[in-house]
C-alpha cells in the first residue's frame, strides 16, 4: 500500500520534532514486519504473546484513543474495535480467536489513525506533549514485544538479535554504602529527556548499604557451565515456587544459550532461572536500588557497570509503587501490576528503542517468564 501524504499543519517546532520521531518509529514498526507472509501475521505463534497483527491493530487504536480521542474530543475512528484492541479487555489467551483486522487492514486504521494525530499534534508543554510522547513510547515499547513473537518463531529479521563477546573486563565492583535520589525527576516539559512513567516517580532519596556489583552480566558460558554442572537438578539452589515450576513444565535452559556466541550475555532467563544461578555462585540479584545506585555513581574510578544494554536484568524486587506515587495519566500502565507477582528488569535489552532506555526505566514481568530478552548482573555482600 502506497503511504499517502500526511496533512501539512502548522505545527510548532517541537511538534514537528516528536512528529517526526514518530513517524520514524512508525517506519521501524512497519519494516520489522516487512518480511513477513499473511499466515505469519495471523498466527498465534505462543499462547502467551499476541498475533503480530494484533499489535499492529492496538498500536493504532491506543493511538486513536488518547491522541484524537482525549487529547483531541474527537470521536474514535472505530469505535467498534475499542475493546477488541484494548489488553484488558482482551487478554493475550483470546487475541488468536477473534474476528479482529487483517494485515491490509491494520495498516489501514495506522496511517488512517496517523493522518489524524497530524493534525491534532500539539509539541507545548503539558498534558497533550506528555500523552504524545507517551504513545511514541508505547509504539517503541510494542516493537520490542513483537520481537519477543518473532524470536519464539524464529521469524527476526536478518541480523537479529547482535551477538558478540562482552567488550569489558569481567570482575567485581564494591559500591560504598550512601544515600542516593532514586527515580525521575517530576517532568518539565514534553522533551524526550523530560518524560518518564508514573512508574518512575517521585524521585525520592533511599539509603543502600556497600555492596558488590559485577561489571558485566552473566555469559553464555558460564550458563551452560552451570546447566551441565547439574543446575537444572540441584534442588538446594532453586526457590520452592522457582523448583515447582521447573519440575512442571520440565525447564532446563533455553536453546539460545548454546546457539549463542560463548562470551555473549546469557538471554532468554526467567527469574526462577536467575535467582537459582545467583545461588549456584554464592550470589544473589540486586535489588532495584543498588542497580540504580551502581548505574548512576560516578565517584569512583570506573563505572561499576559495563555492557549494560546488551539484556534486561533481573533484580531481586518486586515491582512496587515508589513512595508518594500518583498514576499518571491511566492508572493501568502501572498500578494494577503492583505488588509480590512481578519482579522488576532493569537497564534494557538490544532490542528496546534508545527513546525508551534510561536509568531509571521499570520493566517487570512474571518470575516465570523468559520471552523477554533478560539476562542475569550478579551482586553479593561488599
Amino acid at each position: 500500500m502506497a503511504a499517502r501524504a500526511l496533512p501539512t499543519t502548522a505545527l510548532s517546532p517541537d511538534a514537528e520534532q516528536l512528529l517526526a520521531a514518530m513517524e520514524g518509529a512508525r517506519a521501524r514498526t512497519l519494516a520489522l514486519v516487512s518480511h513477513l507472509g499473511e499466515e505469519d501475521l495471523l498466527r498465534v505463534h505462543s499462547p502467551i504473546m499476541s498475533p503480530l497483527v494484533w499489535d499492529l491493530g492496538h498500536i493504532a487504536a491506543y493511538e486513536d484513543l488518547w491522541i484524537a480521542h482525549r487529547v483531541g474530543g474527537l470521536p474514535l475512528l472505530h469505535p467498534e474495535l475499542a475493546n477488541l484492541y484494548d489488553a484488558f479487555e482482551t487478554p493475550r489467551a483470546v487475541r488468536g480467536e477473534i474476528e479482529a483486522l487483517d494485515p491490509a487492514g491494520a495498516r489501514e486504521y495506522l496511517q488512517a489513525v496517523r493522518e489524524r494525530t497530524a493534525v491534532l499534534l500539539d509539541g507545548g508543554d503539558g498534558y497533550a506533549g506528555t500523552i504524545c510522547e507517551m504513545v511514541l513510547r508505547h509504539e517503541c515499547q510494542h516493537c520490542e514485544t513483537m520481537r519477543q513473537t518473532l524470536a519464539i518463531a524464529g521469524l527476526l529479521p536478518a541480523g537479529e538479535p547482535p551477538s558478540g563477546p562482552a567488550q569489558a573486563p569481567a570482575g567485581w565492583s564494591t559500591v560504598p554504602a550512601g544515600r542516593f535520589m532514586m527515580g525521575a525527576a517530576d517532568p518539565a516539559g514534553v522533551h524526550e529527556r523530560a518524560f518518564s512513567y508514573d512508574n518512575e516517580r517521585p524521585r525520592h532519596e533511599v539509603h543502600v548499604d556497600a555492596f558488590r556489583i559485577a561489571r558485566v552480566p552473566v555469559s553464555n558460558a558460564s550458563w551452560m557451565h552451570f546447566s551441565e554442572g547439574g543446575g537444572y537438578v540441584r534442588r538446594e539452589w532453586w526457590s520452592d515456587e522457582g523448583w515447582a515450576w521447573k519440575e512442571q513444565f520440565d525447564i532446563t535452559h533455553h536453546p539460545g544459550v548454546a546457539d549463542g556466541h560463548p562470551e555473549a550475555p546469557v538471554c532468554h532467563v526467567s527469574w526462577f532461572e536467575a535467582d537459582a544461578f545467583a545461588r549456584a555462585h554464592d550470589a544473589r540479584l540486586p535489588t532495584e536500588a543498588e542497580w540504580e545506585r551502581a548505574a548512576t555513581w560516578t565517584q569512583g574510578g570506573h563505572p561499576p557497570l559495563a555492557e549494560v544494554g546488551r539484556v534486561w536484568e533481573w533484580t531481586g524486587s518486586s515491582f512496587e509503587r515508589y513512595p508518594g506515587f500518583v498514576a499518571y495519566p491511566y492508572r493501568e500502565y502501572s498500578e494494577v501490576f503492583f505488588g509480590d507477582v512481578y519482579r522488576v528488569l532493569r537497564g534494557s535489552s538490544w532490542a528496546t528503542d534508545p527513546r525508551v532506555a534510561s536509568v531509571t526505566f521499570r520493566n517487570w514481568d512474571l518470575p516465570q517468564r523468559r520471552q523477554i530478552f533478560a539476562g542475569v548482573r550478579l551482586a553479593r555482600e561488599a
